[in-house]
């Protein structure tokens, strides 16, 4: 671990802690941390906001890692440098199987690499998959919570219009085509971060999981489906990853 200040999250190992949430948004951070114990504002820069609370007694961080692969990389490898080792990354993700509804909570076990940066940690053979223990406390605490949830594989993207512009593109039938693939293969979600933070986390010895709250579904919008229940609200998959890192920190101590 080092003793020196990071280069862009500003952070050392008198800041560190065993766990963290990564949300992508920086102001989604504070939010986040308000579920926390004594929460305050550590630091800020670039794409990285910094709140740290506590959950019974056990320091955890909040971190926006910003938008996809690269600045997600980054962040775990300079957390990790400060002592952490279990990651819950909460964002938000757009539906891809019919019967993932707006609203729903999306914990996912791996990730389809279609996206650049963890192509230099490992080959592509190599799978993109959660802590189990991580996934299994996310379960448990969607179940706790009741809240309506799914867990599987998502696909994680590079660029955000690729997916929802993909006849703008000059690769349009090769986008066209991996997205049916996807689908056919049970894949429930699309989101930016989660196989980098599951490669990254595997070549260094961490252990990560990621949960979603679905805002909408193109696939049900395309065949028509009214999506007047477009929700923003992220609150069920914050709720979600604050109580499954309870759950991490209970069982760690015990």
């Amino acid at each position: 671990m080092s003793t020196h200040l990071q280069y862009h999250i500003n952070l050392s190992k008198e800041n560190g802690a065993k766990y963290a949430i990564l949300p992508g948004d920086p102001g989604r951070v504070e939010k986040i941390a308000s579920f926390l114990d004594n929460p305050k504002q550590l630091t800020y820069n670039r794409e990285y906001n910094t709140y740290e609370g506590y959950l019974d007694g056990e320091k955890v961080l909040v971190v926006s890692t910003g938008i996809g692969g690269p600045s997600t990389a980054i962040c775990v490898e300079e957390l990790a440098k400060i002592g952490v080792n279990t990651f819950i990354r909460v964002g938000t993700c757009g539906g891809m199987q019919m019967n993932v509804d707006p609203g729903d909570i999306v914990i996912a076990s791996g990730a389809i690499r279609m996206e650049g940066t963890s192509r230099e940690y490992l080959p592509i053979e190599f799978p993109a998959v959660a802590d189990f223990d991580v996934t299994t406390a996310l379960k448990r605490a969607a179940q706790k919570l009741s809240f309506k949830h799914h867990i599987g594989v998502v696909q994680a993207k590079d660029s955000f219009y690729s997916q929802h512009s993909p006849e703008t593109m000059g690769v349009s039938d090769e986008l066209n085509s991996k997205w049916k693939a996807w689908i056919k293969g049970g894949c429930l979600a699309s989101e930016m971060e989660s196989a980098a933070l599951y490669i990254v986390s595997a070549v260094r010895g961490l252990r990560s999981g990621s949960v979603f709250h679905c805002v909408w579904n193109q696939e049900q919008a395309g065949c028509g489906m009214p999506q007047e229940n477009h929700i923003s609200d992220t609150t069920c998959a914050i709720k979600t990853a604050v109580e499954a890192m309870r759950i991490l920190i209970e069982e760690d101590k015990s």
